[in-house]
């Protein structure tokens, strides 16, 4: 669904972000784009739904270039920010105004998600809080049904139960036919949702495995300090540390952030292990 080919991009004219980038993400999954500030998510995002051109190669969706900026393309992409302005307008003239640009946008799953997120269909954007403004867009775009999903911090603002509102209304809400992106630094805010890990540092890919194949090559759990036989990768928490190690037939719970801390230590490691 969207093919990432030899694409080149930086902000200034001497100065490369990602260098020769290949990628290729697949329908029915929803993707977990990790990486420390700076590392070039919200540039990826930008590039996949047009917003940024590439000095060179391509970016594809359904075969057709992002940057040729086609209707057909547009429609059948969806952004939710991490920043954004609201005009002040109530949900209802919004949705008129903007529904038309998606031609599979369903008012009646509007109206599902904003009685999940619990927000009321009575003010003007202006008048909510950032939290139930971004609850809001969360649902706007899940009502558009576009193929291709991205979502930018989207959990930034949103209080626990909020959270726990945002998964598992995604959890039930992406189909076989979507592509999702969820681009985050708050790692543990997904383990639930997302079936691949993505890990992205100084605008390269140094990671992506399915959550499969990391909770059958890989175990996380606790183990005593003085413990170093088969660890990958370790760090102290109370009462001894928190560790990667090979599964040799004992599975268990992906440790997302623990993951993403040991493949910004020492990503060779943690690939090998799962490829091997």
């Amino acid at each position: 669904m969207i093919k990432i080919e030899n694409l080149n991009f930086g902000y200034k004219k001497n100065q490369k972000l990602f260098r020769e980038l290949n990628l290729e993400l697949q329908p029915g999954n929803i993707y977990g784009l990790f990486g420390m500030n700076g590392a070039g998510k919200t540039t990826l995002l930008k590039l996949m739904s047009g917003m940024l051109f590439p000095k060179s190669g391509d970016c594809h969706i359904f075969n057709r270039n992002v940057a040729s900026r086609l209707p057909e393309v547009l429609a059948n992409i969806y952004v939710i920010p991490e920043e954004f302005v609201l005009p002040p307008v109530t949900i209802k003239t919004f949705v008129e105004l903007n529904a038309p640009f998606y031609p599979r946008f369903d008012i009646t799953l509007l109206d599902k998600y904003l009685r999940e997120f619990e927000i009321s269909n009575d003010k003007k954007l202006t008048a909510y809080s950032y939290g139930q403004k971004k609850k809001f867009l969360i649902a706007f775009g899940l009502a558009t049904q576009t193929n291709v999903l991205l979502m930018d911090e989207p959990t930034n603002g949103l209080d626990i139960p909020s959270k726990s509102q945002f998964r598992r209304i995604m959890a039930a809400a992406s189909t076989e036919d979507q592509c999702i992106i969820i681009s985050t630094h708050q790692v543990r805010d997904l383990a639930s949702i997302i079936d691949h890990v993505i890990i992205l540092e100084n605008g390269k890919i140094i990671f992506k495995e399915s959550l499969m194949d990391i909770s059958t090559k890989l175990t996380f759990g606790k183990v005593k300090e003085d413990t170093t036989s088969g660890i990958l990768y370790a760090e102290e928490v109370l009462g001894g540390k928190a560790a990667i190690r090979k599964n040799t037939g004992q599975d268990t719970a992906v440790d997302l952030e623990l993951l993403f801390n040991g493949v910004i230590k020492n990503s060779e490691i943690i690939n090998n292990a799962i490829k091997s």
